[in-house]
């Protein structure tokens, strides 16, 4: 079950309403008592249904969540729609856009609405494992560098994340030097991976993303880092990382 409410974010985008998505895993309404990790991710508006994504493709996550039995809630707000807004919001740094345009990086305004705003609302709402331990996030392309982002600048909230496609090229190396100069907390667990078709969309995407991994291995992440075999840069490639990168995070499926 997904359960869908309307949220403003004021120091972004004023009083325009936006959605957020929470699913509930089964069972969440028979057993009471019960509380559940957290996985919070980026473009909810993709994430359950055909008709809500933006091209028309979802991750079939809701499906693939009841089908397994995964007892996990995933909390995740639509994505800022207007104009350039999604680049902005999903960047930790300005970065050069098509056509020589300069994207404002606002990235770090939108994870402290998540971690001081939106999830102690669902907190208070929900029967959540409130604690690091139990609260992850995920995403993909510019949700991916928003992940690695997170766990470099939040890891006193996120545990544990899953970068899926992260827009690594972001800023002519700005983003990745955030990765380069964080402290990360012990025990601090990243998925990430990349299709094999997806290289050629930037110059040197290859090597930077194993830069990067290089990096998180040597700053004592425990990463998981995957090419994917005929994986492209789109809904429905990411969904098929999705059995894989839920093991990883330790979001095991109850049977």
């Amino acid at each position: 079950m997904v359960d869908r409410f309307k949220v403003t974010i004021p120091q972004l985008t004023g009083d325009r309403e936006r959605t957020a998505f929470v699913y509930l895993p089964t069972g969440y309404d028979m057993e009471e008592d019960r509380r559940y990790p957290v996985l919070y991710m980026f473009d909810g508006h993709n994430l359950f249904t055909d008709e809500e994504a933006t091209y028309g493709k979802c991750w079939g996550l809701e499906d693939y969540l009841d089908y397994t039995d995964t007892q996990i809630i995933v909390a995740a707000v639509e994505c800022n729609t207007e104009g350039n807004g999604r680049l902005s919001e999903y960047s930790p740094v300005d970065f050069s856009w098509q056509g020589g345009g300069i994207i404002k990086g606002r990235g770090r305004l939108y994870m402290n609405w998540l971690v001081k705003e939106f999830k102690p609302g669902i907190d208070a709402i929900y029967r959540t494992l409130p604690d690091r331990r139990n609260t992850a996030i995920a995403g993909s392309s510019m949700g991916g560098l928003m992940t690695m982002y997170a766990l470099a600048k939040y890891g006193a909230v996120f545990s544990k994340g899953a970068a899926l496609s992260p827009s690594l090229w972001i800023g002519s190396g700005e983003a990745v030097k955030i990765i380069e100069d964080a402290a990360y907390r012990r025990g601090t667990i990243l998925y990430t991976d990349y299709g094999s078709m997806e290289f050629r969309n930037h110059e040197g995407q290859m090597a930077l993303f194993a830069d990067t991994c290089a990096t998180l291995l040597k700053k004592g992440v425990l990463l998981t880092s995957r090419i994917v075999p005929g994986g492209t840069h789109c809904e429905a490639s990411w969904e098929q990382q999705i059995p894989i990168f839920m093991r990883v995070l330790g979001f095991e499926p109850e049977h």
